[in-house]
């Protein structure tokens, strides 16, 4: 019998296409799931009309699509994480991170899935990550992965800040009290040999 698909039906047909199959086929599963109605042509006006309306919606969303590109192209998102020895994450950066990341700092709504990343980001560094959008609109963002400061860091960090400003203020202390000492040293000096000049005139 010859039907007509009103559904895309992996390996079979799309919808809109007029094909031929096993009468069995055709009345116990295609047409009672509605994925295919009989060829005839009131059937024909409904898949032209619905063939018109798909190509309306694709047409408006891969103006969408294109729109989105335009903000993502090139653009720059940073992530903090917590990182060891020779810049290794505690951890790892997936689609997902990068999907939050992009919704929080950007205001962009991105299916993680739609995020091409090969493997999960391991290491401090700068990536240059594909989103593909469309089969062909396919922007990059520009990913910096910086380590996250704890708390037991910015703690040593204080204390080191803290102690150099203590030494500094110590070494300029000292100075002043050598510096006094010194004038007042002098000043003695001038007076002892003021006074030995005047025992020698009398």
């Amino acid at each position: 019998m010859k039907v007509v698909f009103i559904e895309d039906v992996p390996d079979v047909a799309e919808a809109g296409e007029i094909r031929e199959v096993a009468d069995g086929y055709g009345r116990n599963y295609l047409i009672p799931r509605k994925l295919a109605v009989p060829a005839d042509a009131q059937a024909t006006q409904i898949v032209e009309a619905q063939k018109k309306r798909k190509a309306r919606i694709e047409a408006e969303t891969k103006a969408e699509m294109r729109e989105l590109a335009k903000q993502l192209e090139g653009l720059d998102i940073t992530i903090k994480a917590k990182a060891g020895a020779k810049d290794r994450l505690y951890g790892s950066i997936t689609n997902a991170d990068i999907a939050e990341e992009l919704s929080t700092s950007a205001g962009l709504v991105i299916d993680k899935r739609k995020i091409e990343l090969e493997t999960p980001i391991h290491e401090i560094g700068s990536y240059e990550i594909p989103i593909r959008l469309t089969k062909d609109i396919i922007p990059n963002i520009k990913l910096s992965i910086i380590e996250e400061a704890t708390a037991e860091g910015e703690e040593k960090k204080e204390k080191e800040t803290k102690t150099k400003a203590k030494k500094k203020t110590k070494a300029k202390t000292e100075k002043v009290v050598a510096e006094a000492e010194a004038g007042t040293q002098e000043e003695t000096t001038a007076e002892e040999t003021k006074a030995e000049g005047q025992e020698e005139t009398e």
